[in-house]
């Protein structure tokens, strides 16, 4: 009789070996795939993200001379950077090329108007320029520029427009020394300083017949009070404040919609400029016309605007720029960002951005004259044409895409324009280019923790407990109903639930709020009460239902519960908060309820979060040896000892990592989030408040991001601050589950 060795062909051995080899090799090259494949997109998000932290670049460019003796009052780049455009002195407003210094075009202004003596611009992107004379007259003008492509080529022609003809405006009959305009749609606002120390201005108000479409124009001389040691004035884009900026860093602010009895407008606040008391050497309005930047001799750098403070409005200080001590002579504000270009006397350049607090840029270049202030940055802050004294001019190519971030800028408090206070804020974009974007990351970061946290709140204890009771004191036969019915819950699709939640949960909890208030009081109490009252009945009754199936009776008494809870939920509101509980929280307990809250959220995603947790923690605590509960018990153990002493640590590590997986879950939740939050990014621990998370910011925005932009990287920026969350919080998870491991894995 042969053997049972003799009986196994010759090839099965060798054949599982090869199985157990290509196995091993399979499913070793899928992990080492998976490791590839993060560390893929971590490079990628590194290479995404990089560009926002790297500094700005500049590259001198070609030196050329323009009209001998004529010096320009201003001088501006259109915005493909072909062409620059100078008002000189001599009354000719000359447009050439940026590269050469040849002439395109020239246009003499019409009128005598005696000596140009300033140019004043009224914003970038109206083009609208007010040129004041030795004779006291102020004239309108416009440049423009029109693109054609004729043969395929690129031709942008320039012109000048005179929106008012050839009539001016004559504040005085002395020479304007300093000038300011401010357009709107509603009218204009001329304001101008004189030779004589006094200050004039003019409103121009534009009232249009919507019916026939008539404009009338009426026309309002402003009183304002004596410009004393006045060097600088500006008006602010809501063409209410008067800046005057004194030579000796002293500063009035006046209020120019006052409409007291007083006929002089009033001052409504005064003061010093500089910390060290300097005098004013530059200054400029930044983008938007609500900041003040000012500079004095003694290297001081700081921006201003408008707040309200207790005793009325006033000029903050609100940050102040480093500029190594150097003297700055001009300031220049960039078109389309916070930005603005500090140039010093003999060719320093420094480059900052407010909102960032950023030096971006220090550079100095070589230059044999001083630098005149009269000198432009381009529309797209890519090119700076410098104007040296004997009328020379030198471009300056430049390299600053993203200077809108920093540390500070994404993770502290800023201090944004038109806010009373330094503040948390994400708003990344708006309908206007004056728009000051916020990146903050702080209230992203700080919604999905608030989200994460009301989710696992919800879902830890119920499921923990859940899978407790369905692996150790179950029966099999139900448990082997139970637990892949709650499996097949994690196969709901999350949009579903985020669906069910915003437009069905939470008008419901907003109407039923006393009701849900009640359920999470009631049912707890409930559920104790009638298991105190089953442990009463007599032992024969009791028996009648088999070990591991009273869950079941657990089912019509929480049904109970819920219906007894909602039934009385109108009685409860009418006789404790006056018939609208949410009206009472929000007026009685200053706490404030949107619909869609961090409540819904908490529900919804627990609903998604527990079968995860339920299935990896009840496998580790039904995989714990059972010779280790039996020979508990046998020593004489209670079923509860044996649980929380023998079961319960041996099976921690599967429990912990099943919260640590649940928690990554809902850290990363994005359509629930999206759809249930109300998606405000605040920062509000408010259960009754909603939020805003990273990886639903990361879904709202990423599609409407310019590709490349500082917007479109930031947004990198959050994917990769949640990957490394991620990363450092499974690390961490993983470290303490070996440690668990250890402690627990001799019993």
């Amino acid at each position: 009789m042969s053997s049972l060795a003799d009986q196994i062909p010759a090839y099965l051995p060798a054949w599982r070996r090869f199985k157990d080899r290509a196995a091993t090799a399979t499913i070793s090259g899928g992990g080492a795939s998976v490791l590839v494949a993060i560390l893929l997109i971590f490079f990628y998000l590194i290479y995404e993200v990089l560009p926002l932290f790297t500094g700005a670049s500049l590259e001198p460019r070609a030196q050329f001379a323009m009209a001998q003796g004529v010096q320009s009052e201003y001088v501006a780049i259109e915005e493909q950077g072909e062409l620059a455009m100078s008002v000189g002195n001599d009354n000719v407003v000359r447009f050439f090329q940026t590269e050469d210094g040849a002439i395109r075009d020239s246009v003499e202004l019409p009128g005598s108007g005696g000596t140009l003596a300033v140019v004043a611009q009224d914003s970038p992107e109206s083009r609208l320029l007010a040129l004041g004379y030795a004779d006291g007259t102020v004239r309108l003008m416009r440049h423009q520029y029109r693109i054609t492509y004729p043969n395929d080529q690129r031709l942008i022609t320039p012109a000048v427009e005179f929106p008012n003809g050839d009539a001016a405006f004559t504040l005085s009959d002395q020479a304007i020394t300093a000038l300011a305009v401010r357009d709107a749609e509603e009218g204009l606002v001329l304001v101008s300083l004189h030779d004589n120390g006094e200050l004039h201005g003019l409103r121009i108000t534009r009232d249009e017949n919507f019916l026939t479409g008539e404009v009338e124009i009426t026309e309002e001389s402003l009183s304002l009070p004596a410009g004393g040691n006045t060097v600088s004035v500006y008006v602010g884009s809501s063409q209410r404040w008067l800046y005057l900026l004194g030579d000796d860093g002293s500063y009035r602010v006046v209020d120019l919609k006052h409409r007291g009895a007083d006929i002089v407008l009033p001052v409504v606040d005064r003061g010093q400029l500089f910390e060290g008391r300097g005098n004013l050497s530059a200054s400029a309005l930044l983008l938007g016309g609500i900041s003040v930047l000012a500079a004095s001799d003694e290297g001081e750098l700081a921006q201003y605007f408008m707040v309200q403070g207790e005793a009325g409005p006033r000029l903050q200080r609100i940050r102040e720029f480093d500029t190594d001590g150097e003297t700055v002579t001009a300031l220049i504000a960039e078109h389309r960002r916070k930005g603005f270009a500090a140039l010093g006397q003999q060719g320093r350049i420094q480059l900052f951005h407010t909102t960032a607090h950023r030096r971006v840029l220090d550079e100095q270049l070589d230059f044999s004259l001083p630098v005149e202030p009269h000198s432009a940055l381009s529309p797209r802050g890519n090119q700076l044409l410098l104007q040296q004294s004997n009328g020379d001019y030198r471009g300056v190519a430049l390299d600053n895409k993203h200077p809108d971030i920093s540390w500070s800028a994404l993770w502290d408090k800023v201090w944004y324009e038109s806010y009373p206070e330094p503040d948390y804020i994400w708003q990344s974009s708006a309908s206007n280019n004056d728009f000051e974007p916020k990146y903050s990351f702080s209230p992203l970061a700080f919604g999905t923790l608030k989200a994460a946290f009301y989710a696992m709140l919800i879902a830890a204890p119920l499921a923990i407990c859940g899978a407790i009771y369905t692996a150790y004191f179950m029966a099999p036969a139900l448990r082997r109903k139970i637990k892949p019915l709650i499996e097949l819950m994690e196969a709901l699709p999350t949009v579903i639930l985020g669906f069910l939640a915003g437009l069905w949960l939470a008008p419901f909890i907003e109407d039923k709020l006393t009701g849900v208030v009640i359920i999470l009081l009631v049912m707890p109490v409930g559920v104790l009460l009638f298991a105190f009252a089953w442990s009463r009945l007599p032992v024969n009754l009791r028996t009648q239902v088999p070990d591991g199936w009273h869950a079941a009776l657990l089912i019509p008494v929480v049904l109970f519960l819920g219906w007894f809870s909602f039934a009385i939920s109108d009685a409860v509101e009418l006789w404790l908060f006056g018939g609208d509980m949410r009206v009472w929280v929000t007026n009685d307990l200053g706490i404030s309820f949107d619909q869609r809250n961090a409540l819904v959220v908490g529900i919804a995603m627990g609903m998604a979060v527990i079968p995860t947790i339920f299935s990896i923690a009840e496998d580790a605590i039904f995989s714990v040896p059972k010779h280790l509960s039996f020979g508990s018990l046998a020593l004489g153990a209670t079923p509860w000892q044996t649980l929380v002493g023998v079961v319960l640590p041996t099976a921690s590590p599967g429990i912990f990592s099943a919260l640590m997986i649940g928690m990554g879950r809902a850290v990363g939740e994005t359509m629930i989030v999206l759809m249930a939050t109300g998606n405000t990014p605040i920062m509000d621990i408010n259960i009754f408040e909603g939020m805003r998370t990273l990886a639903a910011n990361i879904a709202v925005e990423v599609p409407e991001a310019e590709v490349d932009s500082t917007h479109y990287r930031v947004l990198f920026l959050a994917a990769f601050v949640l990957f490394l969350f991620t990363f450092v919080v499974n690390t961490l998870a993983e470290l303490i589950r070996q440690r668990l491991r250890i402690k627990y894995g001799s019993l």
